[in-house]
């Protein structure tokens, strides 16, 4: 069984961090993120670098994003259980059920926990792809490349908004929610920056975004 499943998890963090190699472009291009996040502004710190091919810009931001939210989601997935979760929602109005389209094609309803394995397994899958996410140098993005981020990013929101509605209260007591607010104002300003989600689906934190950014001036 899954680790996750058993529940006996030593390591805080819930699957392998995705590194970029030392050295290469992409490596370049997140120091460069890293640097002008530490500036403050993360309206800036979203923008296209001068020069920098939007694809790639967005290729490493995903895989960042990737390793953020499992790292906050491995804070708290001992509050998240198949009897605390049985389904995967974000708040009363929105419940989401899994499909991958290969594996899984017609949607199932299963517990939060077992969403997520499923929803973090399945991007893991597309950012170790080298056709979908080249790490080579000069080696091209595929024509779909655009489409695949979208339901990526698309699908971690989900995680987002499932911490947020459901375990709040966990994050709050692990001293947690400053690390979270930013983490999700820098996806949220970067989604928005390149239109990458479809505004229905965020709407289970339609006020949380809202408020975000009106507070950045």
């Amino acid at each position: 069984a899954s680790p996750l499943l058993s529940g006996s998890r030593s390591s805080k963090t819930f699957k392998p961090k995705k590194n970029i190699p030392e050295g290469s472009h992409q490596y370049e291009l997140l120091k460069h993120a890293e640097a002008t996040l530490g500036s403050g502004n993360l309206r800036q710190a979203v923008m296209l670098p001068e020069g920098e091919d939007l694809n790639e810009w967005i290729a490493v931001n995903t895989v960042d994003f990737f390793n953020q939210i499992n790292m906050l989601y491995g804070t708290i997935t001992e509050f998240c259980s198949e009897s605390s979760c049985p389904v995967m929602s974000a708040g009363p109005r929105y419940e989401y059920h899994w499909a991958d389209g290969t594996n899984i094609k017609k949607p199932i309803k299963c517990s939060a926990p077992k969403y997520i394995d499923y929803l973090m397994t399945w991007v893991q899958d597309q950012l170790d792809d080298e056709t979908l996410f080249p790490s080579k140098i000069g080696v091209p993005f595929p024509k779909n490349f655009m489409s695949v981020a979208k339901t990526i990013l698309k699908r971690l929101f989900r995680v987002y908004a499932h911490i947020y509605h459901q375990h709040f209260d966990s994050v709050m007591r692990l001293q947690e929610e400053a690390h979270l607010n930013t983490s999700f104002k820098h996806f949220i300003f970067f989604v928005q920056e390149f239109s990458l989600i479809d505004r229905r689906e965020l709407a289970p934190l339609h006020e949380l975004i809202e408020k975000l950014g009106s507070k950045d001036r």
